[in-house]
């Protein structure tokens, strides 16, 4: 008996939130039999009995894994209308997981386009279990690469609108982390109120303060930053707060300090928890009526100074150990900032390293993974450091993980089959033909990320 095709379509009586599936053949036979068998597995099947048809159904962005058959004439068997159908569909939806149906004489067609980038192929008559088991692992692995993408997209749209309205200083950054670390500072730089920034060495504590300030009401005004801990004990209050001569040893004429060269502006204080007591009790006074004296001096000046101060140490801690009033340290921390350690944000490891990186430089894939998973304990500050050496080392433009201090990572060689630095132009040439310009798999067979792909081809000359 000859089904019609209203018979073999069941899309009508399938639950709303199933996976579906579009299957494209000029059979019936096979359209029920797939969609029996799918059916089984709580998959949702839409048919198509030919190319425009299948082509027409695959608009629905349901649709999350295409079956087609490779020839919809009886009088052809070369498997050409196949490929035609496969590219069709590649330019409606690239990423789109496509299994091709072959009888035994379009088997090397078949396997042509699997290294174009179809997902698998199955010959007739197909093996249920096997079918069954390889398309539920592609819905789910189609499923978590839209969701993936989508949220990328929507980071990236509110990272725009983040660059749009607010001045970022040119941070590098792609990760979630960091993007909700930035809404929140770029929300309240234009309060007046003290901000503390905490955070290990070499986070990027100092660029923070650089956004909010260049964020805030007094952005025209001067950005005055003092580190406290790089400087001796008995001179740390006369940096902020000036002297008058012969206020100390070696005070042979009077000076401003820091917050009389930020008045109108903001000042960075960095390594807060180092400052002395006495130098405690006098920012606490400023931060309170903004007075204070020089040393050395009774005359009272007045000053108008936004305060960010950062620190890497356990401030609560210090008040416990009395070391850091209690009373200065709220005063402080109206507002608290934590920025996370490089490793708690992976995503920025490798436009980081990228950013530091000169023009005529590029990483190995093996670099690549070294940077990925190495902890980075100095952080950002280390990373740097690590891509300056990686340039004086590298003989050939070319950074392995030896030249970044990361050879003693274990890393996974199994998809690498030779050094970026040996790969010609013609090996990407070759493989762009081979694989359609499908960038994918271009750069999986020649072991190399997307971006080291697009930066050798851009150094030899290629389009990409």
């Amino acid at each position: 008996m000859v089904l019609e095709t209203t018979d073999i379509k069941t899309t009508d009586i399938k639950e709303s939130n199933m996976p579906r599936i579009l299957v494209i053949d000029d059979n019936e036979t096979v359209c029920t039999a797939l969609d029996v068998l799918f059916s089984l597995n709580n998959i949702d099947v839409s048919i198509a009995l030919s190319p425009e048809e299948g082509l027409e159904k695959l608009k629905d962005t349901s649709i999350g894994l295409v079956i087609q058959d490779m020839n919809f004439r009886n009088d052809t068997t070369s498997g050409e209308e196949g490929i035609k159908l496969f590219a069709d569909i590649r330019k409606l939806q690239p990423d789109m997981p496509i299994i091709l149906l072959t009888a035994w004489g379009d088997l090397e067609t078949a396997v042509e386009l699997v290294r174009s980038g179809a997902a698998d192929y199955m010959t007739k008559p197909w093996n249920d279990d096997k079918l069954s088991i390889t398309v539920s692992n592609l819905l789910d692995l189609h499923e978590t690469t839209v969701i993936y993408r989508n949220n990328q997209q929507k980071h990236q749209t509110k990272k725009n609108k983040l660059q749009a309205d607010f001045e970022l200083c040119e941070l590098i950054y792609e990760s979630d982390e960091m993007h909700q670390l930035l809404s929140i500072a770029t929300q309240i730089a234009a309060s007046d109120v003290p901000i503390l920034i905490t955070g290990p060495n070499g986070s990027g504590k100092n660029k923070l303060a650089e956004i909010i300030q260049k964020n805030s009401s007094v952005c025209d005004g001067p950005f005055v930053s003092v580190n406290a801990g790089a400087l001796p004990a008995e001179l740390i209050e006369a940096e902020l707060f000036g002297n008058e001569v012969g206020a100390y040893t070696g005070a042979t004429k009077a000076r401003q300090g820091r917050f009389e060269t930020a008045d109108g502006g903001t000042l960075f204080l960095d390594e807060i928890g180092t400052l002395t007591a006495n130098g405690q009790i006098k920012l606490l006074r400023i931060l309170e009526s903004g007075e204070f004296e020089r040393l050395g001096s009774s005359k009272t000046k007045k000053v108008s100074v936004r305060i960010i101060s950062a620190t890497n140490a356990d401030l609560k801690q210090a008040i416990v150990d009395k070391v850091f009033r209690e009373d200065l340290y709220y005063r402080l921390n109206v507002i608290e900032l934590k920025v996370p350690a490089l490793a708690e944000r992976k995503d920025d490891i490798i436009p980081l390293a990228c950013f530091f990186l000169k023009e005529q430089f590029e990483l190995s894939e093996l670099s690549n993974q070294a940077l990925m998973l190495h902890d980075w304990p100095g952080n950002v500050r280390e990373l740097q450091n690590a891509i300056q050496r990686a340039m004086l080392l590298c003989s050939d433009n070319i950074v392995e993980p030896i030249h970044l201090g990361l050879e003693h990572i274990a890393l996974n060689t199994s998809n690498i089959d030779k050094p970026s630095s040996d790969i010609s132009k013609e090996d990407i040439q070759q493989a762009l033909s081979a694989y359609r310009n499908n960038i994918s798999q271009v750069s999986k067979k020649l072991g190399l990320s997307r971006q080291a792909l697009y930066r050798r081809m851009d150094k030899l000359g290629l389009k990409r």
